[in-house]
């Protein structure tokens, strides 16, 4: 069992001490945390390892994640360790003992292995810096815990226990810092950022995903150094920005980010909805409204059993839906304010951006079609649609269907309960219409009756361009009258081939 002496003791610059609650983790009690990492460091592959290194005459620690989430109450999934070892020496050590091993990350210090039926990642003490011109870290060992954790990118994560002494190692106040809820740096926050300025972005992360607020001097190093952003490869910027999308409230590191001066830096369009409001042209604010969709669409995406939740495609779809209205807006006669086609313009704002991001090119696709067809729901309420209509809005959103019910619907933000309502009995209405024609029809993958092979061996043709004129004329009296019948279909084919005012009708 854990406890001062013997087992898991500390070696903290402050007094342990009984806190509370904060939003979204809990703080559990120091003693409860304690338990908990005893009840790790018994993990059949923790002691393996420990005795294993212990026996070679080296130092190892689990630290970081696992540490912190078990002063979290979360589960701790992921064993991270540090060690005075080199990347050869932990490779020989673990090798013996793993099923599988992985070296992608040795010129970082980092050897990852399964052990035991679990994944570990044992990484040599180390300080990372970037040289200020490339994008590549410079990687140089250490021989320190102390040290290895003065080098972490905030307090909260530079914690350790030492094994297999079960001795918590926290020299720069990581559990004052969990229990305040605030992040800060080990050391000054210009030296941890200027090692990896990529641990800004992680900052806005760990505020959405912790719940957590960044101190004022890290947010004010964030502000001085955001230009430095850009030594940070592309992909490794990117997947911030996803992970921070994935966590269960992004907005709070959305915020941080466009208030810092960062989001300027890696996604523009965010803080470019910021609009001048003129005291005579009143419209909503835009960066607000975007803030809400994003989290009504997570509120939906979870009420509504999204599958992938949490859903990426959905998300950047909320958050970028109105990027195209700074480029569209125009003030009208008596102060309205207009932003025709920000749809169009913002779909292709939006393929832009995650393309320049490196994003995969069905996400990007998916984001620019969800964001083009935003808008196409709202009137649907003033005047109903007929069943063709209702066809050819299935048949656009495609595999995007469900996502479109969702980003619809989180659009309404407006404080007028009346319309409101209003717009979401409408969108009851509609989506209640589409369950109906699909049930009745199978629209759900919208196919003209005749299929390609038909049509050529209908009208004696070969491929070509005319085969696929027939088939988009197949597909519109689909979508304008619903299923015909076989011989219904052959006739109508037949019609319009011989209407057809080209002289490429002859079958020749």
């Amino acid at each position: 069992m854990v406890s001062a002496q013997p087992g898991v003791h500390w070696e903290p610059h402050w007094e342990p001490s009984e806190h509370g609650m904060c939003n979204p983790c809990s703080v559990i009690s120091v003693a409860e945390a304690v338990s908990r990492l005893d009840d790790v460091a018994q993990r059949p592959v923790v002691a393996l390892l420990a005795e294993t290194f212990a026996a070679a005459g080296f130092e190892l620690a689990l630290v970081g994640g696992p540490v912190r989430d078990a002063f979290l109450g979360r589960t701790v999934d992921d064993l991270d360790f540090t060690t005075n070892a080199r990347p050869a020496q932990i490779l020989a050590l673990v090798a013996p003992l793993a099923s599988t091993t992985w070296d992608v990350g040795r010129d970082f210090g980092t050897i990852a292995a399964q052990v035991r039926g679990e994944r570990v990642e044992i990484t040599t003490y180390r300080a990372d810096a970037y040289d200020g011109e490339t994008r590549k870290p410079i990687v140089a060992f250490g021989d320190s815990l102390d040290d290895d954790l003065h080098r972490r990118d905030f307090t909260v994560n530079a914690m350790a226990l030492r094994l297999p002494q079960r001795q918590l190692v926290d020299p720069y106040g990581g559990i004052e810092q969990l229990l305040s809820q605030t992040l800060d740096t080990p050391g000054a926050p210009a030296v941890s950022f200027g090692d990896d300025p990529l641990r800004m972005l992680r900052g806005a992360r760990f505020t959405s995903q912790l719940g957590f607020v960044v101190s004022d001097r890290v947010r004010e190093a964030m502000t001085e150094m955001a230009d430095s952003i850009e030594i940070v490869s592309i992909e490794r910027v990117a997947d911030e920005l996803v992970k921070l999308l994935r966590t269960d409230n992004p907005v709070p590191g959305i915020r941080v980010l466009v208030e810092t001066g960062l989001a300027d830096r890696v996604l523009p369009e965010v803080p470019a909805l910021r609009l001048e409001v003129d005291e005579h042209a009143h419209h909503k604010d835009v960066y607000e409204h975007s803030l809400t969709v994003l989290t009504q669409a997570i509120d939906l995406e979870r009420s509504r059993s999204l599958p992938g939740a949490p859903d990426v495609v959905l998300r950047f779809a909320a958050l970028l839906h109105d990027i195209g209205k700074p480029a569209t807006r125009r003030i009208e006669g008596g102060g309205a304010v207009t932003f025709h086609h920000h749809d169009v313009v913002g779909a292709k704002l939006a393929t832009k951006r995650l393309r320049a991001l490196r994003l995969d090119n069905d996400t990007i696709k998916s984001v620019a079609r969800l964001i083009e067809l935003h808008l196409r729901f709202f009137g649907y309420s003033d005047q109903a649609w007929t069943d063709a209509a209702v066809r050819r809005y299935v048949r656009d959103a495609g595999d995007e269907l469900e996502r479109l019910h969702i980003l619809t619907r989180a659009d309404v933000t407006t404080r007028n309960r009346r319309k409101a309502d209003r717009l979401d009995f409408a969108y009851d209405d509609l989506e209640s219409r589409i369950a109906q024609i699909q049930e009745a029809e199978g629209i759900a993958a919208v196919r003209p009756d005749l299929d390609g092979a038909d049509i050529m061996r209908l009208l004696g043709i070969a491929p070509g361009p005319v085969v696929g004129e027939a088939y988009r004329f197949m597909l519109e009296l689909r979508l304008d009258e619903g299923p015909l019948e076989p011989a219904e279909a052959e006739a109508r084919l037949r019609q319009w081939w011989q209407e057809r005012p080209t002289p490429e009708n002859d079958p020749a």
